[in-house]
């Protein structure tokens, strides 16, 4: 299996990519082809003591797009694009899977562009994994889509549920629908309209509605909602997760001595809840809806976070995560809802 990275994208990009690459390929069976300027790819590989090889090879592509242009008219001008080149890749069959860093609205769009939506999908959308109590919550949409109609929240359902399914191991995902109370007469035209869809559905299994606390809880094991809140909650709590551990340093440091003692017995527990906090041990989130598997990593993704993307990215393929998708849509007939619902 052939993964193509964008080794241009992300504010650390080519170094950090490529790093990332070179354990991937150490580590896991999948080889990755890296997308970018060849020369400073070369030249990072040289750095790390890596060579160019049958598992680890490089396409030029002369241009990139930064995070402050206008995705649809860089994707459409840039043709030559580390992340246009990489999406290519695997249109022609070249690659079986994108991860992309750097500018989230230039993925989506290359993606859309290069691969084309499943049919029946109206809406590609993006599935985050959060650690929740009980393990991991996914939270869709998370960035993809600011303005969303139930259709685009009844596809995200199915998808999320298959995401759970196959890459998390959940045998029978519990989808809840975001809102600001549990009751069906709660929330927004768009959660009140969305709930009689959802609880329609005959692959997924619905809860009902669920509310931002849920989420941590661990109570549903896939959270719906639209992209503009997704991503509100995806940033604000990310931040707060680093915020609360960097609190408890401090908190500790300015301290006595028993309670640095006290730290030294605890230390072990505090850094694997730091591990269970770090998004880049999930790697990256997928784009669900394409024609392909395609990770869209943090813009300050690193090392660490690009090999373990590389991982998602192969587990998406092996699980045919997309097949089950489109099997998925085809069974609900969703593609028969109005597009205005």
């Amino acid at each position: 299996m052939k993964i193509a990275v964008d080794a241009m994208g992300g504010d650390y990009a080519p170094e950090e990519i490529v790093l990332g690459a070179i354990h991937a390929v150490r580590e896991y069976k999948y080889d990755v082809v890296l997308v970018g300027d060849e020369q400073k790819i070369r030249r990072v590989l040289q750095q790390y003591d890596a060579k160019e090889s049958e598992r680890l090879s490089i396409v030029h592509a002369s241009e990139v797009i930064e995070m402050g242009e206008h995705p649809v008219q860089a994707v459409r001008k840039k043709k030559d694009a580390s992340i246009v080149v990489a999406t290519r890749l695997v249109r022609d069959g070249q690659c079986e899977a994108v991860v992309a860093p750097g500018s989230t609205g230039a993925a989506v769009t290359a993606a859309l562009l290069g691969l084309g939506r499943i049919a029946g999908i109206e809406r590609p959308c993006i599935a985050t994994p959060i650690p929740s109590k009980k393990g991991i919550t996914v939270l869709l949409d998370s960035g993809a889509n600011s303005n969303s109609k139930p259709k685009h929240l009844v596809e995200a359902a199915i998808m999320g549920s298959h995401y759970a399914k196959y890459i998390l191991g959940i045998d029978k995902p519990q989808v809840g629908l975001l809102n600001i109370g549990e009751e069906v007469t709660k929330g927004n035209e768009l959660c009140q309209r969305t709930y009689p869809l959802l609880e329609k559905l005959k692959t997924i299994s619905f809860y009902g509605n669920v509310e931002g606390r849920d989420i941590p809880n661990g109570t549903v094991d896939v959270v719906v909602c639209d992209g503009f809140v997704g991503n509100v909650i995806l940033k604000f709590g990310e931040s707060m997760a680093m915020f609360i551990y960097r609190l408890v340093k401090q908190a500790i440091k300015n301290s006595g001595f028993i309670a640095k003692l006290g730290a030294l017995a605890i230390y072990p527990a505090l850094k694997s809840l730091k591990k269970r906090l770090d998004f880049t041990e999930y790697g990256g989130a997928p784009l669900l809806g394409v024609n392909g598997s395609f990770i869209i990593c943090h813009g300050s993704s690193k090392a660490k976070a690009i090999k373990n993307a590389i991982r998602v990215a192969g587990e998406l393929v092996q699980q045919d995560v997309t097949g089950h998708i489109r099997n998925s849509i085809e069974e609900e007939g969703v593609q028969e809802y109005d597009s205005e619902s």
